[in-house]
């Protein structure tokens, strides 16, 4: 399936980079507070984006001043899974090198935010001093493989984190530039040794070719019984098959995405499908299989039809699945018989075995930092500081300390109410499973305000549905500040989604599960007028929902159209 349509600005700089090195070398010696556009381009797939504080670019308008170039680097931690050394490590880094804070992404990596591009050596240098990578992180390749990082009693858990860990040093690029430009050629975490000393030619990509993927390519691994990792959402997916308690493999699903763009109805967000089942000594060859079919046939001239979705919706999942076979010199066995069923989000205790509990604690939009009424950051120091705790990041943003000796439960608990860390239980619903992205100030794509504003519309919507008698109702409300849907608001049973400054695209009817996508329900909506805009739709919920039936399964089943109009559905 040739493509005679010309190559986008993007193809062309990966395919000119040597190996993604380019002149990045040069680039960052030179003595200026930024990269070429070309330059940040291949940044991303060291991990790293060149950003602008966006709030003094208010400031400086109509003066000569240049932009007020910044740059976040991100962790690539499969799993979110780190050791309570590591996350001190990236904790001291936050204030020596970032902005003070730590942020948790819906991928279970770890942000910083507001590294000068003096400081970029040194802040990869020292991530990979602790055993952690940026490598892949961003970029046209695949992301941090995500998984379910509670290690519950049983065991399955660990098992599929193993799978994931396997899967995804088998999936980075094989590229030296990393090394050589960060590291002075040292190993990196994960990735492949190799001799110091000068530049060398660029090492075979076996999976990625010289020009990449056509975009980021997302992979997951869910449980039936706890889809905390969204996995419809993600261009690979891969379902636990268990029987009697022992993992006999995955259903294998493709296609899933969130991105869309304003006023291009041909983007949109899409579930993933079916494709087959694999057995856990499969997954590796698997993946690469579809990897390498999106690598070969994704659309390479236009970047917004990029995504593995796009390409199954223009060949078929038929075709396929032909072509991952042919790749893989066998036919794909038929999907197991299993759904997601439920969703957890890990907080609060519970038990890990051999006289050990974790704990989950709650991060407002991934952000970790001290403030006026809660040292959040410096309760989490603390904990891990004195128990030995270990760290797992979470896809709800949130975090979970782990292995706790059963006898120092009562000593985690009082460090934490002394830095004024609320208990879960003092948590509303709508709180509970609220998310935001970054965005403004720092995210170049943003059209509107998302994790600055969102806690104060919970607490809007936390008096409404007071109010309403609904309080207790679980719900998943997420906002983003452009349409990319990097905190999943598509699948959400409510969103709000940035349109321009101060307004926004409102979503209802997605699914707690993250099996649905929602409908739109309002746009171009005022911040201040976001609450009010729903508020007759829980009113309508009150009274017309069935016994035990959710937000956004009854919106899906009232319908966008019904529920616009206000009229009552009938049973």
């Amino acid at each position: 399936m040739p493509d005679q349509k010309p190559l986008s600005a993007a193809e062309t700089v990966k395919e000119e980079s040597h190996g993604l090195s380019g002149d990045l070398a040069a680039q960052l010696a030179a003595d200026t507070d930024g990269f070429s556009e070309a330059g940040a381009q291949l940044l991303k797939f060291h991990g790293t984006y060149q950003q602008e504080d966006r709030d003094q670019r208010r400031e400086r308008r109509g003066t000569d001043a240049e932009p007020a170039h910044q740059f976040m680097v991100r962790c690539k931690i499969p799993g979110g899974v780190l050791s309570g050394a590591q996350y001190l490590a990236i904790d001291e880094l936050a204030d020596r090198y970032g902005n003070g804070t730590l942020r948790v992404t819906t991928r279970q990596g770890n942000q910083f935010h507001g590294v000068v591009k003096g400081d970029l050596t040194a802040t990869i240098r020292a991530v990979n001093d602790v055993l952690v990578t940026t490598l892949g992180a961003c970029g046209d390749v695949v992301r941090n493989v995500v998984s379910c990082p509670a290690p519950v009693v049983g065991g399955l858990r660990e098992e599929v984190l193993s799978v994931t860990r396997r899967l995804s040093d088998h999936l980075l690029p094989r590229t030296r530039a990393y090394h050589e430009i960060w590291l002075d050629g040292e190993h990196v975490a994960g990735g492949p040794p190799g001799p110091p000393g000068p530049p060398s030619p660029p090492e075979p990509e076996p999976i990625y070719g010289t020009r990449y993927l056509p975009r980021k390519f997302k992979v997951a691994f869910a449980f039936p019984d706890d889809n905390c990792c969204d996995v419809h959402s993600n261009d690979l997916g891969f379902l636990v098959v268990a029987e009697r308690g022992r993992l006999v493999g995955f259903n294998v699903l493709v296609g899933g995405g969130l991105g869309r763009t304003h006023g291009k109805e041909d983007t949109y967000p899409r579930l993933a499908n079916t494709l087959g089942f694999a057995t856990t000594a499969e997954v590796i060859a698997v993946a690469e299989a579809v990897v390498k079919v999106q690598r070969d046939h994704g659309n390479r001239s236009d970047r917004r039809h990029a995504r593995l979705k796009y390409l199954l919706d223009a060949q078929g999942l038929d075709w396929f699945k032909s072509e991952v076979e042919c790749r893989l010199g066998r036919p794909v066995d038929p999907p197991a018989s299993v759904e997601v069923s439920d969703i957890e989000d890990h907080l609060g205790w519970h038990a890990q075995g051999s006289g050990r509990s974790f704990f989950g604690v709650f991060i407002e939009n991934g952000r970790i930092t001290d403030g006026a009424e809660s040292r959040l950051r410096t309760g989490l120091r603390r904990v891990i500081e004195t128990v030995g705790a270990g760290v797992r990041f979470t896809p709800q943003q949130n975090l979970l300390l782990t292995d706790i000796p059963d006898r120092q439960v009562g000593l985690v608990e009082r460090i934490l109410g002394d830095h004024g860390v609320a208990p879960r239980r003092a948590l509303s619903a709508v709180r509970r499973w609220s998310m935001a992205c970054p965005a403004l100030p720092t995210c170049g794509l943003a059209l509107a305000e998302a994790e600055r504003v969102l806690p104060d519309v919970v607490t809007e919507l936390e008096r409404e549905l007071d109010l309403l008698g609904v309080a207790d109702t679980r719900l998943t409300v997420r906002m983003t500040g452009c349409p990319n849907g990097c905190a999943r608001p598509y699948t959400a049973d409510l969103a709000f989604v940035g349109r321009s400054l101060h307004k926004y695209a409102v979503f209802v009817g997605g699914s707690l599960l993250g099996t649905r996508l929602g409908m739109l329900y309002a746009d171009l909506v005022p911040r201040d007028r976001l609450v009010a805009t729903v508020r007759p739709l829980f009113e309508r919920y009150r009274g017309e929902r069935f016994e035990g039936e959710r937000f956004g399964d009854f919106c899906h089943r009232v319908g966008v159209a019904a529920a616009r109009s206000g009229l009552p559905v009938r049973p």
